[in-house]
């Protein structure tokens, strides 16, 4: 059989391009090219450009997201979407594909688009009884009323941009006087806010996948941040334990599986997800889900599936294999 040509898609239009960037090169790097005529490719506002083994560089095109050099046209089997954030992330690239019908790794783009928008999101899951923090919408605009906020959550509260990831656009607020300057800058990321009671509780955070032809619930991961939360730094600056698979009882762990199943179920997901609970009062509390979650050297995902014992090369190709047999 010969290899399939694959096209990972990373960079992006959003803060989140540079992690982006070292994920695309984690699968680029890890795919088993007797399976797989690999091309890394790079979008960004002005260029969408990839490249191959050889470092032959072709110009993507946006109309038929083909790759074409001098008099050569290579169109794409399948895409593993390492997009996080717009627009790999919030469906707008998945609606091109889907239209164009290549299959992919990721969720479809309505389920992307949900997803991303935390609120729309939180608000659907609710519905499904899913634990979550008590919050608060804010749009860019709205006459920002704090006491009227603070009857909702309380402090400590977090001011979250409502669709961005890798926590930016993320603040903790403790005091009141720290209230308009979370928001200001939160603003500078989305013109949409949520914000949210502070949950204090231990932290987990979960993949769910569907591979051999099943719904699996990796092993979880606990994270005890050195920081205030978990921020930017916690995540990819080495200021987090990150403990997989956790120590946790045996209810919780079953708590957990069974949320995360029910959402991937019910969210309509594909490929894998990454969420984050907290447990307050033995309960999980959802705070997100990633449709795209990070595969960096420091990403939680390639820890989980190290947990597994599967290779990092085998998995990445059992979410492409699924891609193609869903198609």
């Amino acid at each position: 059989m010969s290899a399939k040509k694959v096209g990972i898609v990373c960079g992006g239009f959003s803060s989140e391009f540079e992690i982006s960037i070292q994920s695309g090169k984690t699968v680029f790097l890890n795919l088993d090219r007797k399976l797989w005529e690999v091309y890394l490719i790079t979008i960004d506002a002005s260029n969408w450009t990839a490249v191959d083994d050889h470092d032959n560089r072709f110009r993507v095109s946006k109309g038929d997201f083909s790759l074409n050099r001098e008099n050569k046209q290579i169109k794409l089997d399948v895409i593993f979407n390492a997009v996080h954030g717009a627009p790999g992330e919030n469906g707008q690239l998945a609606a091109l594909w889907e239209l164009l019908q290549i299959p992919f790794t990721s969720c479809d783009s309505y389920n992307a688009a949900l997803t991303f928008n935390k609120r729309d999101c939180l608000s659907v899951l609710r519905d499904c009884k899913v634990p979550t923090a008590k919050h608060f919408s804010l749009d860019k605009g709205d006459a920002v009323d704090l006491n009227k906020i603070l009857d909702v959550v309380g402090l400590p509260c977090f001011v979250k941009a409502n669709r961005a990831g890798s926590s930016f656009g993320v603040f903790k607020v403790n005091h009141l006087n720290e209230f308009q300057s979370a928001i200001t800058n939160a603003f500078k990321e989305d013109s949409q806010l949520i914000i949210e009671s502070a949950l204090e509780g231990r932290e987990v955070s979960v993949g769910v996948a569907e591979f051999k032809n099943k719904i699996q619930v990796l092993p979880i991961t606990e994270i005890i941040s050195e920081n205030d939360f978990f921020d930017f730094a916690a995540k990819y600056e080495g200021k987090a334990q990150e403990i997989t698979p956790a120590d946790l009882p045996e209810s919780w762990q079953a708590q957990i599986e069974k949320w995360s199943t029910l959402i991937y179920k019910k969210l309509g997901l594909k490929g894998v997800v990454r969420s984050e609970f907290i447990f307050v009062e033995n309960t999980p509390h959802l705070l997100e889900i990633n449709t795209v979650p990070g595969f960096t050297a420091n990403s939680i995902i390639p820890q989980q599936i190290s947990a597994m014992g599967i290779e990092l090369s085998d998995f990445f190709s059992y979410l492409l294999q699924t891609a193609l047999e869903q198609e």
